[in-house]
């Protein structure tokens, strides 16, 4: 019954989002989403989802400081920088390394550059995820990754890059949206929801169990809590935060 009853509501979803769909077998939509959608979007996104979790991202940094080099310089990679929401919450002078895959963020991320004036910005990289070639093994002494994971090609794939390019006793920070208890509501709405937001939110997957890469990608030391971020209207209200050490 149950699964008769995702196949319904996705249907449903998938009718109401028809003109998406017929765009997107048409090859239109992609690079519309790419370019102007999803920039936007994310953008808009980022302002509310900083305003909900900003006690919670400022704890999760407080300790990067201690993750300096000897020199008392910390390098720092972000993954899927988009609009630089996370650059407030870094500490003064500390140099960052900005990747993406869509290199179409720049208005939003040029603001959050010129707001944010009390870090180093060594250079943007279009790069995915999973592949990390253009930064040297042991580079860096933290990784950060928020609400990326869920729209990479593969989290054990990124994990494995994070591991290389991080330097022995580097730290991984991370908050990701992720699947819901699977005898609740909102995993079944996740789940009816899938496909479409998959499509309309440029390959993010609500039913990610982000939490069990995590666990298994053998860092010495993992920090790991369960939250929820109140987001109304959206299914992406449970999150995990986090930090993990090389």
């Amino acid at each position: 019954m149950t699964e008769a009853s995702i196949l319904f509501f996705r249907t449903c979803l998938a009718l109401l989002a028809m003109p998406i769909y017929i765009l997107s077998f048409l090859g239109i939509w992609e690079p519309f989403c790419k370019k102007i959608f999803f920039p936007f979007f994310l953008e808009k996104l980022t302002t509310i989802h900083n305003r909900k979790t900003k006690k919670q991202k400022q704890e999760l940094f407080r300790n990067l400081p201690d993750f300096a080099g000897p020199s008392g310089e910390l390098k720092l990679l972000e993954i899927g920088t988009g609009c630089g929401a996370n650059f407030q919450f870094y500490p003064p002078g500390c140099r960052v390394t900005c990747t993406d895959i869509n290199p179409n963020f720049q208005q939003g991320l040029s603001r959050s550059m010129s707001q944010n004036q009390h870090i180093h910005y060594e250079r943007f990289l279009v790069a995915a995820g999973e592949d990390l070639h253009q930064v040297p093994s042991g580079s860096v002494d933290a990784v950060v990754c928020t609400l990326v994971l869920c729209s990479v090609q593969s989290v054990n794939g990124t994990l494995k890059e994070v591991m290389r390019v991080l330097k022995p006793g580097g730290v991984f920070y991370f908050l990701e949206h992720v699947a819901d208890d699977h005898s609740s509501w909102r995993y079944f709405w996740q789940q009816v929801c899938y496909p479409t937001w998959k499509l309309v939110f440029d390959g993010c997957c609500l039913t990610r169990e982000i939490w069990k890469n995590l666990e298994q990608a053998n860092f010495s030391e993992l920090k790991l809590q369960h939250i929820s971020v109140p987001l109304p209207g959206t299914p992406i209200k449970p999150h995990i935060i986090g930090y993990a050490v090389k």
